[in-house]
């Protein structure tokens, strides 16, 4: 099949995490012999940020890492036009413009390819007038990160399908690592957006890491001086920004990790993983949640990973990690277990040929001659 996908960024993850996903999707399509086209606004505030902290060598480095893909930057609708005349399948993430979304909506009608929407966000739970502003009429339906979200769209009547499709782990690229020398006990990976879940890392990260003397280093983006601060007087080294590719072998020199949902998926959107959970399972590290309700059973609550109902249980499983050595490779083995079986690309690549294939097809339409306006 011909696939065009449109992405906020395939190759910068600065503050966008969901770069792991679409990266490992579109790997497993073009593996399976699909052509497979990639395109993201020359503009995208992710990539420029990106470039800005990072320079433009690193575009070599995703290279490098990733040698099978290739974005498309686009700056008016001729850029992919001529492309979508004999696309099969065209996916456009929620991160994109409402212009370019109801635009793809648009050329629908004069052309034949299967239009969906993939959202991999909170926004229909916590901003739907933002999500009134995507107009959905035209798409065959929309992918959504968990049954939550399906929930939504379907109360508010967004669009005609919506079909449950999870992130899942890319395990060409999160496997594990071996390390003969460990360089600390916990290590934390995610932004600081706003202020979301402060109160959580003091709770879940800091004050366990004061208590127990951890070795402990945190990476992630938008940190503010006063958070880097308590990290500092805590004793947290900060790594910064960590390109995905790096998140393996980072997690290969640490005993553990913790997962700190934001409030809107520890309290609105229960059951909903980020990327995260699948990250550290594939990468074979031992992990504790905060306060979170794995709702949609995608994983073994206890043997895949453990959640804690308070800081006092943090700091006491984290202990018990570091001195039971057989409960850490036992959580290592069935987290790797569980995704492999289940939550690989490969998996989701599966469910999205069977959504495919359950679309009616549109009768077949000549091409028909449209004016651009740019």
């Amino acid at each position: 099949m011909k696939i065009l996908l449109f992405y906020h960024s395939l190759i910068s993850d600065w503050n966008h995490s969901n770069a792991h996903f679409l990266r490992g999707l579109s790997t497993e399509l073009i593996s399976r012999g699909h052509e497979v086209k990639i395109y993201e606004p020359h503009d995208g505030w992710s990539f420029n940020n990106w470039i800005k902290e990072r320079g433009i060598g690193e575009i070599k480095n995703f290279n490098d890492n990733y040698p099978y893909l290739h974005t498309n930057f686009y700056t008016t609708l001729d850029d992919f036009y001529d492309e979508l005349k004999n696309a099969d399948l065209v996916i456009v993430h929620e991160w994109n413009k409402p212009e370019l979304v109801k635009l793809l909506g648009y050329l629908k009608k004069y052309h034949d390819y299967k239009l969906l929407f993939h959202d991999t966000h909170h926004r229909s739970s916590t901003s739907p007038k933002e999500m009134d502003k995507f107009n959905l009429s035209d798409y065959d339906g929309a992918l959504v990160s968990g049954e939550n979200i399906k929930s939504h769209y379907l109360e508010n009547g967004w669009v005609k399908n919506v079909w449950t499709w999870h992130e899942a782990a890319d395990i060409k690229v999160f496997h594990p690592y071996n390390t003969h020398k460990l360089k600390g006990d916990l290590v934390w990976i995610g932004d600081w957006e706003n202020n979301m879940r402060a109160k959580e890392l003091i709770e879940f990260v800091i004050e366990p890491t004061r208590k127990l003397g951890l070795k402990t280093t945190l990476y992630g983006v938008l940190y503010t001086n006063e958070a880097l601060q308590l990290f500092k007087e805590a004793g947290i080294e900060y790594g910064g920004y960590l390109p995905s590719y790096q998140i393996p072998e980072v997690y290969s020199n640490y005993r553990f990790t913790v997962h700190v949902p934001r409030r809107t998926y520890a309290q609105d959107l229960t059951g909903i993983p980020t990327i995260r959970p699948f990250e550290a399972l594939a990468c074979g590290i031992p992990l504790i949640s905060s306060p979170w309700q794995a709702a949609e059973s995608l994983f073994r609550t206890g043997e895949d990973f453990i959640v804690v109902k308070n800081g006092d249980e943090m700091t006491e499983t984290m202990k018990q990690l570091l001195n039971e050595r057989e409960k850490s490779n036992s959580m290592i083995r069935k987290g790797l277990e569980t995704i492999r079986n289940h939550h690989t690309c490969s998996h989701r690549v599966d469910e999205l040929m069977n959504i495919y294939s359950v679309i009616p097809a549109k009768e077949n339409k000549k091409y028909r001659n449209l004016k651009l306006v740019h």
